[in-house]
């Protein structure tokens, strides 16, 4: 049986671009791939037709020779002259090749490859942490600091070229600038990462002696990070482009900065409170009185304590807390009694305390109502 017209196998004019014949190519693929017609015995032979067809009009000197000759160029017709594609009759197609060009369009963005010869562009740079432990009191304020970041830097022998000189790298001979290597595997043409580039598309003759090719070196910078008030543990600062320089000129990564704000042995943090345990002697808790705390900035506030307070009672401080990150107010902060228990007494501090125990009258409600519970308690165990 006579072979079709490759025009007409793809449903294109004999005028047709090469954009034109690879789009139409690539929906006769789609249409006829065998996996998505299993139930079309022809639809394999179909699909066999169409990669022959593509092969011949892919390649502009085959097109040409295809468009003055026909089938009979590559047929043997021409005396053996003609132009054979991969170096056999077309019968056979080269799907593989084709079917790669067509596989390049569809995926190639995704793989992350670069067509048309442009290589890999230089790999960009790792990105760094930096853990920063602060005080309470700074974290209240925020501050200026400056840290000593160990990262690789752009050598400045090469400029970071990586070539002795700052001598411009050439085109890599194995993949010839692309950065990825072709292997033909049964059915498919899979791409790989070039082994004698690494995938830069781009090979150095005389490496750097101070960097080794590399094009940056290890050293420790100062940087100045601003920490702003009201940070927390686990706050991440971004410093972009502050982290490691990129591989031969590529771009570098960034720098996080982790926030770790340190416990203080006055106040306890949660979110923009802060909470402070005060003692409290034990006849200013039962008589009244007032008590000089601390706060965070540094000051003192005077706090009124209420005659018969116990231990745990908080009282709120409005504003003396913890400044909201970015704006949004200031927090509170909460005073927690802690009525204290003398000890060492004197003998004249005893003899008082018996005497006021030996007036008898009952200053102590919640133990009368504990007690109480718990005779009602064993009284209810006996019966």
């Amino acid at each position: 049986m006579s072979k079709r017209d490759f025009y007409d196998v793809l449903g294109v004019s004999k005028g047709a671009s090469a954009e034109e014949i690879k789009k139409a190519y690539r929906r006769k693929a789609k249409e006829l791939h065998p996996d998505r017609n299993k139930d079309d015995p022809n639809a394999e032979s179909q699909f066999k037709e169409a990669n022959e067809a593509y092969e011949i009009l892919k390649d502009a000197e085959k097109k040409a020779a295809y468009d003055r000759f026909g089938h009979a160029a590559f047929d043997g017709g021409m005396g053996g002259g003609g132009p054979r594609p991969g170096g056999h009759g077309y019968g056979g197609g080269d799907f593989s090749s084709a079917f790669s060009d067509v596989f390049d369009d569809l995926f190639g963005d995704f793989m992350g490859g670069q067509r048309g010869g442009g290589g890999r562009r230089a790999a960009r740079g790792s990105d760094l942490r930096y853990n920063l432990q602060i005080k309470l009191e700074e974290a209240y304020s925020g501050l200026q600091k400056t840290i000593n970041v160990p990262t690789a830097v752009a050598c400045s022998s090469c400029s970071g070229s990586g070539a002795d000189g700052g001598a411009e790298p050439t085109p890599c001979p194995t993949c010839s600038g692309m950065g990825k290597v072709r292997a033909q595997q049964g059915f498919f043409t899979v791409e790989r990462t070039c082994p004698t580039c690494s995938g830069a598309g781009q090979v150095i003759k005389n490496p750097c002696k101070s960097c080794g090719g590399s094009g940056r070196v290890e050293k420790d910078r100062a940087l100045s990070v601003n920490i702003p008030a009201g940070v927390e543990t686990g706050t991440r600062i971004r410093l972009a482009g502050e982290g490691e320089a990129g591989m031969r000129g590529g771009p570098p990564g960034d720098l996080y900065i982790f926030v770790e704000v340190a416990d203080h042995r006055l106040f306890e943090r949660d979110g923009v409170n802060l909470y402070c345990r005060v003692p409290v002697a034990m006849t200013s808790a039962a008589l009244g009185g007032a008590i000089e705390v601390p706060t965070i900035d540094g000051g003192r506030t005077r706090v009124q304590i209420p005659a018969g307070s116990q231990s745990g009672r908080q009282m709120r401080l409005r504003s003396k807390g913890m400044p909201a990150l970015r704006g949004g107010g200031t927090g509170d902060m909460f005073i927690e009694l802690a009525v204290e228990t003398p000890v060492n007494l004197t003998g004249r501090q005893k003899e008082i305390l018996r005497e006021f125990q030996d007036i008898g009258q009952d200053n102590s409600p919640e133990s009368k109502s504990f007690f109480s519970s718990v005779k009602s308690f064993w009284d209810g165990m006996k019966s």
